[in-house]
């Protein structure tokens, strides 16, 4: 990706963001991707950029990780959904967008969700002022879930010396592969786009950060979904095979979120051939295939009762 611009936060966080296809700018609604777990912006990528070839998309770093930074040298932000939502509604507000849609992964879904739930927070309720128009929630959860053997996989073996990139890499390397399924990785189609996950897996992620992620969703309380304006559309993409978050996960969203859809199966454009996919669900066929879902979501109008 490129060099990233710069948001320094009330606190004195710095969060990094790029917004790229800016051609889009005041021509079509901005697309807002927002990372999960360990997540950093150039992650996105391969959808990043066939997304900005049609609208405006911005990609960010939350505080802590990739080239965004805490507010003090101690990195001692008490790190939690909440404030992720903050750091973004201030990111969103700097760059004065009125309308946008989001896409959210993982961790990033329950941010995307407490954006949408600041307004009615007990304590320091915030009106966004800008309007959301329509969000995907992928990969992801509004509560932790009871199924057994998922999540994340984090090597916590003490380190006593400095590691080598190859060391560095064995250690990334079984939290990258749970990211996808044992098919996707014994196509050697897929090498490239696996070798470039775990390059990109040593830079910028220290595990300090992702740590209190992790803590961050464990203790998150999300609430007064039936007060989401029910103008916003929201679509679930959910795979089969993710074995970092539930497929029930993705399901238990539709019965939480007002309105919401899952991503609908077929040879169509706006549909997916299938939903046997794993957590990293934008690597999985054709990138051609995702960017007519999100567009056909995108155009898509709430029916009127």
């Amino acid at each position: 990706m490129s060099r990233p611009a710069f948001l320094t936060l009330p606190d004195g966080a710095r969060l990094a963001y790029e917004l790229l296809g800016t051609e889009w700018q005041g021509v079509r609604q901005p697309i807002v991707f927002i990372g999960g777990v360990s997540s950093t912006r150039g992650d996105w990528q391969r959808l990043a950029n066939a997304m900005a070839l049609k609208r405006p998309v911005l990609i960010y770093d939350h505080r802590g990780i990739g080239d965004s930074t805490y507010s003090t040298p101690a990195r001692d932000d008490d790190i939690t959904i909440e404030l992720m939502a903050r750091d973004l509604l201030a990111l969103l507000q700097y760059l004065k967008f009125s309308e946008v849609s989001l896409c959210a992964f993982s961790m990033g879904g329950t941010v995307t969700q407490q954006l949408l739930l600041l307004p009615f927070l007990e304590s320091n309720p915030t009106t966004l002022p800008f309007k959301v128009s329509h969000v995907i929630l992928s990969g992801t959860f509004h509560t932790m879930w009871e199924e057994k053997g998922y999540g994340i996989r984090l090597d916590l073996t003490p380190i006593t010396r400095a590691l080598s990139d190859e060391e560095k890499k064995v250690r990334a390397k079984p939290s990258v592969e749970r990211s996808f399924d044992p098919e996707w990785l014994s196509n050697p189609a897929n090498q490239d786009r696996f070798n470039h996950f775990l390059d990109r897996q040593i830079v910028g992620r220290p595990l300090h950060t992702i740590k209190k992620q992790s803590k961050a969703v464990a203790r998150m309380k999300l609430y007064g979904y039936e007060r989401i304006p029910p103008n916003i559309q929201f679509l679930v993409i959910h795979g089969l095979r993710d074995a970092i978050v539930p497929f029930s996960s993705g399901k238990k969203l539709l019965q939480v979120v007002p309105g919401s859809t899952f991503v609908q199966t077929g040879s169509r454009p706006g549909q997916v051939p299938n939903i046997d996919f794993g957590h990293h669900w934008w690597e999985y066929f054709p990138i051609e295939v995702w960017v007519n879902v999100l567009e056909k979501f995108l155009s898509s109008q709430r029916s009127k009762l």
